[in-house]
């Protein structure tokens, strides 16, 4: 009777590791969808010009200057920062908006740069309060995309976030398991959390996010 016990607790191990390694594997639902390369530079301009706002000095006696980000003008904006959106589309699209947002979409499987992955890859979304956020990263050698959630602010000069999901591939992992580890690597990475000096606060409210001038 033990062995037999022993043999069906080995099976059912071996059917959920082997589940366990599917989902990891498997790309989850995207928290946004991709966007043309027209309208990536279009938004990657706008936040550009929203951020520039910031930097101009206010008058005295003036409230700090608000502006308000969506989740395609902050996907747009990781994208340019890494190369993926070249310097002149984003040009275009400050010249002449309009005629940029009617351009073609790009493929989803098209690479818009030598050695650069699909702007798809890089996803960020507002939802009320929560920011949802997914990449793609390597994992023993695989492809996995990790996606994250939580609550996004600042204090003291500096960006914070608390977790309130988190998901490697289409496999949920418990916060709890994973918040420790984070918030250490977050510690670790304190000077790149800090904000420009023209920002004083960022927050997400309403879907969208919220940087507030110093």
């Amino acid at each position: 009777m033990k062995l037999k016990i022993d043999r069906i607790i080995s099976i059912v191990t071996l059917v959920t590791a082997v589940i366990s390694i599917y989902l990891v594997l498997k790309k989850p639902q995207p928290v946004a969808p991709p966007q043309p390369m027209a309208t990536a530079a279009a938004n990657a301009a706008s936040f550009q010009q929203k951020i520039e706002h910031l930097e101009q000095p206010k008058q005295e006696g003036e409230a700090p200057a608000e502006v308000h980000l969506n989740g395609g003008e902050v996907s747009a904006a990781f994208a340019a920062a890494a190369g993926a959106i070249p310097a002149a589309a984003m040009a275009q699209a400050a010249a002449s908006p309009t005629e940029a947002s009617d351009s073609a979409p790009l493929s989803a499987d098209t690479q818009v740069g030598p050695g650069q992955p699909d702007i798809k890859d890089y996803q960020v979304s507002f939802d009320g309060d929560v920011a949802h956020g997914q990449f793609l990263t390597q994992i023993g050698g695989k492809d996995v995309y990790v996606t994250v959630a939580g609550h996004l602010g600042s204090q003291e000069g500096y960006a914070t976030f608390e977790p309130t999901e988190f998901k490697v591939g289409d496999l949920a992992v418990p916060v709890s398991l994973v918040n420790s580890a984070l918030q250490k690597k977050l510690a670790e990475q304190h000077d790149r959390l800090k904000l420009p000096d023209s920002v004083g606060g960022i927050k997400v409210e309403n879907g969208e996010l919220v940087v507030t001038q110093k």
